[in-house]
């Protein structure tokens, strides 16, 4: 704890520069910062996940104590536990016996690296019979923290299956340190906030120490563990599965490195109209790369040459409302061959109109109101959509999306990072999921007998007017995402040059909030569109009738 108190003090101490912000953030003023795909600062990197993995080895040992003094940040701050039971770190039974564990697997594993120097001083044989001991001994330990599911489901009495969800299905991939005890939480409390139910699959824990040893190796080798292998053949099922139009998959902290590579394996094998049903979201992620390929070479080409947004060919989209009960959108063959090809009708007077699914299992024609935007490179993605939310003091975020978001790749034959950031700079500024980037970022609200009802409507974070994300992303220079996603229509962006965008939640946007012409965390937010069953608007509906979002 004093270790965290001096590290808070030097946070605090800084000089609150652009440039110095990201890395050791005045956490006494609250703020969000907004990042598309990697965009670069000042910093250049000059290797990516395809280089030899000792290399990437070497980098990660050197980062990890470049972006130390965050460490204590992992469990900080300890109070408050405003989602009770659910909490990591909450005095629960429960809680405290997994941090018992987790307290002897902490000095047994450290005491058995101190003393591995001198196994080079045994007899051969002696050293097998003591690793055997010492693993064996090891498993136990942790065999009271995991279980033995590997699959799990959230608790129906948080999330019924209703209806109108029942062409959704989320998945929920865990980090490090996290038994079954833990799992289990994160999917209930993933539940009660987006009201529906939720697949945990379990990322075992072997100890924290031996789990950052694990992320390293899956990291820098693209090893896959058996919990990346049956995540990949969940999600993978889900993809085919008819039933579903929608696959959201959320990931935390090492989870988003196993994740990663699910998404790797799948882009390598699925066909893109499948992907097409996936949204990803994570919280601390701790991969070094995130892939989502362009769908088409003239976009690829159009980034490479940084072509602004308003040079573009303009596309015409649907504004859909965002309903507390979404209607599951049906296209028939004879839709797909409507005039523009891909579901979407227009009268003679230039209405648009949509299909919507009726009580007997037909469509009708729906008149919306027409909407002209400007696609940008981002949006001609693979993956439906990728959204990244990060703590600026919290390592494993540091050490991961913030790393590699915010640093310009030396050559534009590296891999990307891709997907949108949400930077947050908050007294929150933890690593644990539901203690801090759920507790902070979706609070929950209680109802008149003091349960637990479901997600608060407003919160501070939500609410927070959002910055771009530092040198190399000023709306005036930004490669992608901040155009395509920020601000209102007609909003004039920096050096009075409008800014042509979309904007999720725009119909359920407070009227203050446009009046004052700025763009707030909410307005970007796709995955806030989903609390207490609430569902986003579906811009475009793609050749195949595949509904998609808009990746950045």
């Amino acid at each position: 704890m004093v270790v965290g108190l001096l590290a808070m003090s030097r946070v605090r101490s800084q000089n609150g520069s652009r440039g110095r912000s990201r890395l050791h953030p005045q956490v006494d003023v609250d703020h969000t910062e907004f990042f598309g795909s990697q965009v670069g600062g000042k910093s250049v990197i000059n290797y990516s996940y395809t280089d030899m993995p000792w290399r990437l080895m070497v980098w990660d040992i050197r980062y990890f104590f470049t972006f130390s003094w965050a460490l204590p940040w992992i469990v900080w701050p300890l109070r408050p536990c405003n989602g009770d039971h659910f909490d990591e770190l909450s005095l629960t039974r429960e809680n405290m016996w997994c941090l018992f564990i987790h307290g002897i697997l902490i000095f047994y594993q450290g005491s058995f690296i101190l003393s591995i120097p001198t196994l080079f001083l045994l007899p051969v044989w002696l050293v097998i019979i003591a690793l055997v001991i010492f693993f064996t001994i090891n498993w136990a330990l942790c065999l009271g923290l995991n279980g033995k599911g590997i699959v799990f489901q959230s608790d129906p009495k948080y999330a019924p299956e209703l209806d109108e969800h029942k062409h959704e299905q989320w998945i929920y991939l865990n980090g490090v340190a996290c038994g079954e005890a833990w799992l289990k939480s994160n999917i209930n409390r993933l539940a009660l906030t987006f009201k529906r139910p939720v697949i945990g699959i379990h990322n075992r824990t072997t100890g924290i120490i031996f789990d950052v040893v694990e992320c390293l190796i899956q990291r820098n080798f693209s090893y896959a563990t058996g919990d990346i292998r049956e995540a990949y053949k969940v999600v993978k099922e889900k993809l085919y599965n008819p039933q579903y139009s929608k696959v959201i998959f959320i990931m935390h902290s090492q989870g988003g490195i196993e994740g990663g590579l699910v998404l790797d394996w799948l882009l390598q094998e699925l066909p893109q109209n499948l992907l097409a049903k996936l949204e990803v979201y994570t919280f601390g992620n701790a991969a070094n790369h995130f892939n989502n390929p362009h769908r088409h070479l003239a976009a690829q080409e159009a980034e490479e040459k940084q072509l602004q947004p308003r040079v573009q060919v303009p596309t015409t989209i649907m504004e859909v409302p965002i309903t507390d009960s979404p209607t599951d959108v049906k296209i028939s063959a004879a839709q797909k061959k409507m005039p523009n090809g891909n579901g979407w009708a227009s009268k003679p007077n230039g209405q648009f109109v949509t299909p919507t699914s009726t009580s007997n299992g037909t469509s009708d024609i729906t008149p919306m109101r027409r909407q002209t935007t400007f696609t940008v490179p981002a949006s001609d993605r693979v993956i439906g959509h990728v959204e990244h939310y990060a703590h600026t003091t919290d390592f494993v975020a540091l050490w991961g999306v913030l790393h590699f978001v915010t640093n310009e790749r030396a050559s534009p034959e590296m891999p990307r990072f891709i997907g949108r950031v949400f930077n947050r700079t908050s007294a929150w500024g933890g690593h644990q999921f539901s203690q801090h980037y759920l507790n902070g970022m979706f609070p929950l609200v209680r109802g008149d007998n003091g349960e637990f009802i479901g997600c608060a409507d407003k919160n501070d974070f939500m609410d927070s007017v959002v910055e771009a994300g530092g040198p190399g992303t000023e709306p005036n220079d930004i490669r992608e995402g901040f155009e395509n996603s920020l601000a209102m229509i007609g909003r004039k962006g920096s050096r009075d040059r409008t800014t042509e965008v979309s904007v999720h939640g725009s119909f359920h946007t407070d009227e203050d909030d446009i009046n004052d012409g700025k763009v707030r965390v909410k307005n970007l937010s796709r995955l806030w569109q989903y609390r207490n069953g609430r569902s986003p608007p579906n811009l475009e509906v793609d050749e195949d009738g595949v509904i998609r979002g808009t990746t950045l």
